[in-house]
């Protein structure tokens, strides 16, 4: 069975980037769209990162940034993963994959018809997120993960996993899960205990 990767979102601050990163996340993920209650600065994105071990990956999470905007952010940041969460089209990551670091581009599911988009992008990943019609992620709502199936493309599974239904996504065969507000005591601020919770209930899957 697949090793399904572990991405913590959201990260804010230090404290938490290691917290995150001692109990297992394989990619921490910093949200650069400045209405996130996440936001940070690339700035202080940089700081952090600067701090971290080069085994974990760091994603950068933009919605509707220019393509200069998210190079640039993404070269400073020295991103591993860039990830759209936007309105982007498949022309624009097309454009983004030519001299960029690895791209996952966000869908929002409502129902099964919207996973029809997965083939439209040639992307390193495909994150599947509820859907929101205010909202950019980060909300906590799932949608009905048996609709899934088998997707022939790396697929990170987000949306409302937290430490209860944690075992449930992987064992769906996802590349990876995308954790946010499931771990959290407050936007941008982690719980350590639910984090703690989360990956001790799939430890087993990733032994």
């Amino acid at each position: 069975m697949l090793i399904p990767k572990v991405k913590i979102c959201g990260i804010t601050n230090y404290e938490d980037a290691a917290a995150a990163m001692e109990m297992g996340a394989d990619v921490l993920g910093f949200n650069f769209y400045p209405m996130s209650p996440r936001y940070v600065t690339a700035e202080a994105a940089t700081a952090i990162i600067n701090k971290l071990p080069a085994f974990v990956d760091v994603a950068g999470v933009f919605v509707n940034s220019s393509l200069e905007e998210t190079r640039e952010i993404a070269s400073q940041c020295q991103l591993d993963w860039i990830q759209l969460h936007g309105d982007e089209n498949p022309e624009f990551c097309r454009w983004l994959a030519y001299d960029s670091p690895k791209t996952m581009k966000a869908i929002r599911v409502k129902d099964a018809e919207d996973l029809k988009q997965v083939d439209d992008y040639f992307t390193d990943a495909i994150l599947l997120d509820a859907y929101d019609p205010k909202k950019y992620g980060g909300t906590g709502l799932t949608f009905d993960w048996n609709i899934i199936g088998h997707i022939g493309k790396r697929i990170f599974l987000a949306g409302g996993v937290n430490p209860e239904n944690a075992l449930v996504a992987v064992e769906l065969g996802v590349y990876g899960i995308d954790v946010c507000s499931g771990v959290e005591s407050e936007p941008g601020k982690k719980d350590h205990d639910k984090m703690k919770q989360l990956f001790d209930n799939i430890r087993h899957l990733r032994a």
